[in-house]
């Protein structure tokens, strides 16, 4: 395993850890604090989380996929679980946060494309890969 392999799968482990948590929080600590659209939202943050971080730890303990590859995609990843994610869980806490934060909502579709992106950059990689 690399450094940099060793690198990803710690990141993915430990926002794994995370995402859990987060997820437990979420169904227990919020439902009485916002409505149930609001959970919601925040659900389909932890799950579109979730499927980045088991992604990112398969793309790291994968030893085939070449380096320049694994840090693209890792990249696009964390990225988008940050701003996709990120801002998904402010936008459903809005009304017990301080602050508006639906003033930040354009922020979502941006880190939904980064995994979009992420996806097909890695397929297309995959796909012209030559065999070594």
């Amino acid at each position: 395993m690399t450094v940099f392999d060793k690198k990803i799968v710690v990141t993915a482990s430990f926002l794994t850890a995370v995402t859990i948590a987060m997820g437990a929080f979420g169904a227990h600590g919020l439902k009485n604090m916002v409505d149930v659209a609001a959970l919601n939202t925040f659900e389909t943050g932890i799950r579109y989380q979730m499927y980045h971080c088991l992604a990112i730890l398969v793309l790291g303990l994968a030893p085939t996929i070449p380096e320049k590859i694994k840090k693209t995609v890792f990249w696009l990843f964390i990225l988008g679980i940050l701003l996709f994610s990120g801002s998904i869980y402010l936008l459903a806490l809005n009304e017990v946060l301080p602050f508006n934060s639906a003033k930040i909502g354009f922020i979502t579709p941006i880190g939904g494309l980064l995994f979009i992106i992420g996806w097909f950059w890695f397929a297309f990689k995959m796909v012209t890969l030559k065999k070594q």
